[in-house]
């Protein structure tokens, strides 16, 4: 029986920082890489990446991929394909050399798109945990199967889901912001 080490969250921190070449994520206590992904999931969630960015004022919002982190516990920090982070976050702690790009607080868009690697992780632990803290607006990207599913948060704190297989996706969450499924895909 494999034991696991589990390691504290200042721990982690601390590994984030200094060891800037790994994408460290920590699943309950514990120390996970995230792997390298296919060039499909590469080229869509960068090509997401920027047409974001293209939408978005920076000095309102900025736009992490494959680098944001999200905080669900002290226990959990998740790294999103693609996150959308309010600049007011980011601005106060950006010329701190020691700040770790982490947020606990709500986050407007967090994206995940499927991998062989970890898309079983995602849909299990990753998309519920989104949800329980509370991001605006989630989406999980499947390129194979060709579908984008949105969970957008209601006034009462619940989720609606929404399945797109194509066209114009709005980003509710985001003002004025719509993407090209189908571009995004074949882009």
């Amino acid at each position: 029986m494999a034991i696991a080490n589990r390691i504290s969250e200042q721990e982690y921190r601390e590994l984030a920082l200094n060891e800037p070449d790994f994408r460290w994520e920590l699943w309950d206590g514990v120390l996970v890489e995230k792997p390298l992904m296919s060039m499909k999931h590469e080229d869509v969630a960068s090509y997401l990446g920027y047409l974001l960015q293209n939408q978005l004022d920076r000095g309102v919002y900025r736009v992490h991929i494959n680098g944001g982190r999200t905080r669900y516990t002290s226990r959990n920090y998740y790294i999103p394909d693609v996150v959308v982070i309010p600049a007011a976050f980011v601005l106060p702690v950006m010329s701190d050399p020691r700040s770790l790009d982490a947020f606990a607080e709500p986050l407007p868009l967090v994206v995940e798109v499927w991998s062989r690697t970890t898309g079983d992780y995602d849909i299990a632990a990753k998309l519920p945990a989104y949800r329980e803290r509370g991001d605006l607006e989630i989406w999980f990207i499947h390129p194979y199967e060709r579908t984008l599913t949105a969970w957008r948060r209601q006034p009462d704190g619940s989720y609606a889901e929404e399945v797109y297989r194509g066209g114009m996706v709005a980003v509710t969450s985001l003002p004025d912001v719509t993407i090209d499924f189908d571009a995004l895909l074949d882009g």
